[in-house]
């Protein structure tokens, strides 16, 4: 996994504002969750062969080939989230509740004819709260050490970094004091650097921590969202094989707030605390294709294939840090406390930076099966490699960002998709669903934020997202042209959480010597859908 010295000369001197993106953002940007109408969440999203529901056009836009009347549909939806952690046996938590407006759309079926090959030509629009990124994580604990002169702490990231960068040239010492507008300066090791949170190695070249055990406190709060907008073009031939297109727009809307504070033993307090915020807006596009068969004339088995574009985003990442230490001991030896605001050290503004991700291609394969006109099931696998996704600078050119690449291939892994679902029509115009969908892990074990030597990243935090399940319920009522669904759905999964990373840089397997924290996340939520065929 360890990166030649040649990568990482070259990708320190040739950007400008590295590492102002990072993995876990982009995982963020790609999401694989379960979202759609009342119908296609109650049955789990099992629906890319069966079709006849306007969400399938973001998993087989054939599903929308199905249709013989047109449709208008509309969706609300009503989520509870709660977090909680463990760190050493001390346990946090936070809950987040919101309403939201989940999808509006529409399909206009047009008959070509009866007897002609081409059956359907329909056109759909589909308006979706893709992913909402709102969700609160806390921990508090006494940080460990790995033995009695070597005490756990994020200033020890801090020194990681600054002797990344002294090892290619860059010593920190010597840099001007304006060390923040510095191309070659990380930020962490410069807000350490400035807020005398580490030392020199005396007589010897690089620095070194000097702080004793610490009691950590994290917070943060994540919100906003991203919305795609779905248009849609599907094929009904003889009845047995669908065709569909569906071109998506992106728009991203993403906000972080964390902070992290060390105190030090109450006989003599002080500390430091760091604050980070940041930004991430952009849009982006991806065209999904999709097939459904009926390999059997007289059979109500339905085959299903979807392949997905990767989503070509063009991001802007803007970002600010806020530091206050208290009582530290600088060359002099003198106690001095003082704060460190980057919004002001950069004269009135964040660092910003524009970058493109494009994220995997996807596959998706489904089956569905109906009994008469009472009893449907569907299946479904999808894949994506998210070792693949790549970053590429903003600029004419285009190039690859290969630090940030090379990352995503070390620490990714390619994540299956499972969904099942069922409905059955208990009576006439009423049905009731269910339906279990999972997703693996797309986070290595050894996965870590890693910064480069000139990152402007703060925010040290990460966690390492486990498989995440769904499980769901629904009924639905069909009238003539008027239809009400209901769903609830229940999501569950867990993390391993990092503050921060403290390992040595040159360890073969760099794993974190910070005991994990233990987050379980777990969301609650209730759909309506209403609509009317016509």
């Amino acid at each position: 996994m360890k990166k030649t010295i040649s990568m990482v000369i070259s990708t320190l001197f040739v950007m400008t504002g590295a590492g102002a993106q990072n993995i876990y953002d982009a995982v963020k940007f790609s999401d694989n969750g379960l979202k759609g109408t009342a119908r296609f969440v109650g049955m789990g999203g099992a629906m890319g062969a069966l079709g006849g529901d306007i969400s399938t056009i973001g998993t087989n836009p054939a599903g929308t080939g199905i249709y013989r009347s047109n449709d208008a549909v509309a969706t609300l939806s009503f989520s509870a989230t709660e977090t909680k952690s463990d760190f050493q046996g001390l346990s946090s938590g936070g809950n987040k509740d919101r309403f939201q407006f989940d999808n509006i759309g529409f399909v206009f079926a047009n008959k070509i004819g009866d007897h002609t090959p081409l059956r359907y030509i329909n056109f759909g629009f589909n308006y979706q709260r893709n992913t909402s990124f709102n969700k609160l994580m806390s921990m508090a604990g006494d940080i460990p050490v790995v033995s009695e002169d070597y005490p756990l702490s994020q200033t020890n990231q801090m020194v990681n970094q600054a002797n990344l960068m002294y090892d290619v040239g860059c010593d920190i010492a010597t840099l001007d004091d304006n060390l923040l507008s510095h191309d070659n300066a990380g930020w962490l090791a410069a807000l350490g650097w400035m807020g005398w949170l580490y030392n020199p190695v005396e007589n010897a070249p690089g620095y070194t921590g000097h702080l004793s055990r610490a009691y950590g406190k994290f917070y943060s709060k994540e919100s906003g969202g991203m919305d795609e907008f779905e248009f849609n073009m599907s094929l009904n031939f003889n009845e047995r094989v669908y065709l569909g297109f569906t071109l998506g727009l992106y728009d991203i809307n993403y906000k972080k707030y964390s902070i992290y504070d060390e105190s030090y033993p109450a006989s003599d307090p002080w500390g430091y605390s760091l604050e980070s915020w940041n930004r991430t807006t952009g849009s982006g596009f991806d065209v999904k294709f999709g097939a459904i068969v009926r390999p059997f004339e007289y059979s109500p088995l339905r085959v299903g294939v979807a392949i997905h574009t990767p989503t070509y985003y063009t991001l802007t990442h803007r970002t600010g840090a806020y530091l206050i230490y208290d009582n530290m001991e600088n060359d002099k030896g003198e106690l001095v406390s003082g704060e460190i605001d980057t919004y002001r050290e950069l004269g009135d503004r964040d660092a910003s930076f524009k970058y493109r991700l494009h994220t995997p291609w996807k596959f998706n394969f489904s089956l569905g099966y109906t009994l008469g006109t009472s009893l449907a099931l569907g299946a479904e696998y999808e894949y994506q490699d998210y070792s693949a996704m790549a970053f590429r600078y903003a600029d004419y050119q285009g190039g690859p960002m290969w630090w940030e690449n090379g990352t995503a291939k070390d620490m990714l892994k390619g994540v299956s998709t499972f969904r099942v679902g069922a409905e059955y029509k208990f009576l006439p115009g009423f049905a009731f669903r269910a339906g279990y969908s999972v997703s693996s892990a797309a986070f290595r074990d050894i996965a870590f934020k890693e910064l480069p030597e000139n990152s402007v990243i703060t925010d040290t935090d990460y966690a390492n997202t486990k498989a995440i399940s769904n499980y769901t319920l629904g009924i639905g009522y069909r009238g003539k042209s008027f239809y009400v669904d209901l769903a609830y759905k229940y999501t569950a999964h867990t993390e391993d959480f990092y503050a921060f990373h403290d390992a040595d840089v040159d360890h073969e397997h760099y794993e974190n010597r910070l005991p994990k924290t233990h987050v379980k996340n777990n969301n609650h939520q209730a759909l309506m859908t209403l609509g009317v065929r016509f």
